[in-house]
Formats: structure tokens, sequence, C-alpha cells
């Protein structure tokens, strides 16, 4: 598996695959051709069909600027690699073709090119267990904890980056409560996450906290369908999860520095499990990869901060994923508004009460955490493309209706 450092990245919403992918892809092709006077980027399947929603072209032409770029639309190919496919075409002042780069936005901000997708051949990899079960026997016979699992196989520099990504989703829901209005896109959607936040406040006690999580999941959902700078957790889609839970926790449990980034850590580790043997990308597995690896990641951090051992994280994990299979990813528009922010905040609390209800048990259960990664897999080759991220289907049939509404 690779490093958390490519798991938690601090970028520009709204979406991980869809604006900070074709970023990074789009430096990346600078730096292959410095000479290049004009581009044309062709963007492939899933990755034109939401694009405009996701500000995909919008995010290139900013990056390549002031260099020129024709953006050529073509929802109907799909690469057999993946659905989330773009061809950057470079060119000399006479239009000429002088190169060009295939690259696939895989997943969180992740990219790969067309070699590297094909390449099969063993690479160096930070962590040399790849499944739930051989972690927890390492563990087990090491007599530790999940956290010193990471700490062995990344080195102590991870606890300096887990500190700029707690630091970032601080900001994120800051950023979030002190704003109002409507979320940028054609829905006239209002950003809730303040006012939320202020009647959280007059609930009775036994509410109060649950509402002030709602409040912190959406604070940080609505800046990233805003554009603002969220971390892929583990993607923008669903990068509202883990803060809502993570701010929340810090106030009710009065968290300690050390106890934050551990619990980040084995967040990352649940993440970067999914990652490696299913999918965190929505164009792949719908939303049960995105929001679904949130909940689960979130859920087992949780665990862990209520003072869980490793039985009863797993278990929370796997718990938080069983219960996500088969959700679409099916955005209203292509923006990641409707249900998108919505959803990010239900998750939150869910997240939790997976937690407290695994923190009930002694950890044993009969499905384990690889083998409902594995049917996340499953299911999302099973799904047809409307409900992956294309919005074709689902609730994103409603668009237009929703739009006469807001003209109404």
């Amino acid at each position: 598996m690779d490093t958390l450092k490519e798991l938690f990245k601090i970028g520009a919403g709204p979406s991980s695959s869809h604006t900070i992918g074709p970023e990074r892809a789009t430096k990346r092709v600078k730096e292959k051709f410095p000479n290049a006077d004009s581009y044309i980027v062709e963007l492939w399947g899933s990755l034109a069909a939401t694009g405009k929603g996701h500000y995909t072209d919008k995010i290139i032409i900013e990056t390549f600027k002031p260099i020129p770029v024709e953006i050529v639309w073509m929802p109907e190919f799909v690469h057999e690699l993946h659905p989330n496919g773009m061809k950057f075409i470079a060119l000399d002042k006479d239009k000429k073709q002088i190169g060009e780069w295939i690259v696939f936005s895989v997943g969180g901000g992740t990219i790969k090119d067309y070699d590297e997708l094909m390449d099969k051949s063993p690479k160096k990899e930070i962590y040399p267990l790849n499944t739930m079960n051989e972690i927890i026997k390492w563990c087990k016979d090491n007599k530790k904890h999940l956290w010193q699992y990471v700490e062995e196989c990344e080195g102590p520099s991870i606890w300096q980056h887990l500190r700029y990504i707690d630091q970032a989703m601080t900001d994120a829901v800051k950023r979030g409560l002190e704003k109002s209005g409507d979320v940028p896109g054609p829905f006239k959607y209002p950003k809730r996450a303040r006012e939320m936040y202020e009647k959280a406040l007059s609930k009775r006690a036994s509410l109060i906290f649950t509402n002030k999580v709602f409040a912190y999941a959406l604070a940080v959902s609505e800046e990233n369908a805003s554009m603002g700078q969220v971390v892929t957790a583990p993607t923008c889609g669903a990068s509202g999860v883990i803060p809502g839970v993570l701010r929340g926790m810090k106030e009710e449990y009065e968290l300690v520095e050390k106890h934050i980034l551990r619990g980040l850590a084995i967040a990352g580790l649940i993440g970067n499990l999914v990652k490696q043997n299913a999918t965190i990308s929505g164009a792949e597995g719908g939303c049960q990869a995105e929001v679904g690896t949130a909940c689960s990641m979130a859920a087992a951090m949780a665990t862990y901060f209520m003072g869980g051992n490793i039985d009863q994280i797993e278990y929370a994990a796997e718990s938080a994923m069983e219960h996500h299979l088969g959700m679409t990813c099916d955005p209203v528009g292509g923006y990641v508004i409707i249900p998108c922010i919505e959803r990010n905040a239900i998750c939150a609390v869910r997240a939790l009460n997976t937690a407290t209800y695994c923190m009930s048990t002694d950890g044993k259960h009969t499905i384990s955490f690889d083998e409902v990664v594995k049917t996340m897999k499953e299911t999302g080759k099973d799904m047809c493309s409307a409900y992956k991220e294309t919005s074709d289907g689902g609730l994103a049939k409603y668009y237009d209706k929703i739009l006469v509404g807001n003209k109404e």
C-alpha cells in the first residue's frame, strides 16, 4: 500500500477525481512539454459527464494560464482502464502536435498514466501488509496498536503530515461555519452549517453533540462545494465526514494531540486498505466507495477515541461499510451538492452511532472488514454506469425539475 500522505491530501473542492486529479495532471503535462504553445485536452467518460458541475474545465484552464487550452468533452468514450480518463495534446505555434499524454484520475486526487496502470510488476510499497487480517495479526503478535503499525511503516514524519491534515480540517470547519448565502451552482442551495450550529446550542443536552456534528460536517461539505480548501478523506466528495466527527469528539472527549493524530492514522489505514483492495472512486464504485469509505474510516477513528480495542475498531470499520453497500453516486446536475452535502452530515453521525454500537460488543462478528471491502468492489462492478458519477440516473434525473422549481 502507498503512504497515507497520498491518501490525505489538501486541495480545492469540489471533487478529488474531477478537480484535484486534473489539476495535478495539468501540472505534470506542463513539465512534460514546457515548450508547448497551446494544448487540447480531451475529457472522457465520467470526467466529461459531470465535469461541468465539478469545474474540471475551470481548474484545467486556470492551471494552464496563460497558455491557451481547448477542452473537448467526450462523455460517450469510456476507456477500458478507468472511466476517469483524459488525453493532453501539446501543440507548437503552428498548431502541430508535438506530443500527447493519456492519464487517469483514479480516485482521491491520485493520477496514473497509461503505463502506470498497465505496469503489473512488483513495486516497493510503504506498507508490506495489504489486508486488515494480516495487520491485526501483526499487531497482536507484536503487542502493538494499529497506529503503531502506521508509524512502523511510515516513520516519524507521518505525524507532522497528520498535524497538517488536522489543521486543514479544523480550518475548513471554521470557514464553513462563518459563511452563509447559497452554495455556487444553479440550485439556490442554502448554506446551513452556521444556522444549524447556532440552533444546536439551544437544543436539549442530549441533542447538542449530534447537532454540532451535523453542523461541522455540513461546514466542510459546503466549503468543498464552493471550491474551498479541504482534505481528501478519502475524497473531496466525502470530505465532511471525518472532520465532522473529529471536531465533535475533540470537544466532547477533550482529546489531546497525540490521540487525535493516532486516530487519524487509524482512519487513514482503513481508507488505504479500501483504496488498495477496492476503490475510493465514485466513478468506479458509486458513493459506497466514497462516503461509505469515509464512514468506515470515521467509525474506526471514533471507536479508538472511545477506548475501543483492535477487534472493536475492525468491527466498526466493517459495519460502517456494510451498511453503505450499494449506495449510488448520482449527483444532481453533476454538482457535488445534492445529495452530497447532506449525505456527509448524515454519515458523520452514522459513523458515531456505529462506533457506539460496536463499543457495546466484544468485537466478535461474522463478516470481516476484508470481506466487506471485497464485496463493495464487486458491488461497484455490478452497478450500471448511471449510478457511478455520470448523472444519468437516480436523483440526477430530477435536475430539470429542480431548476424549474427555482425559477418559479
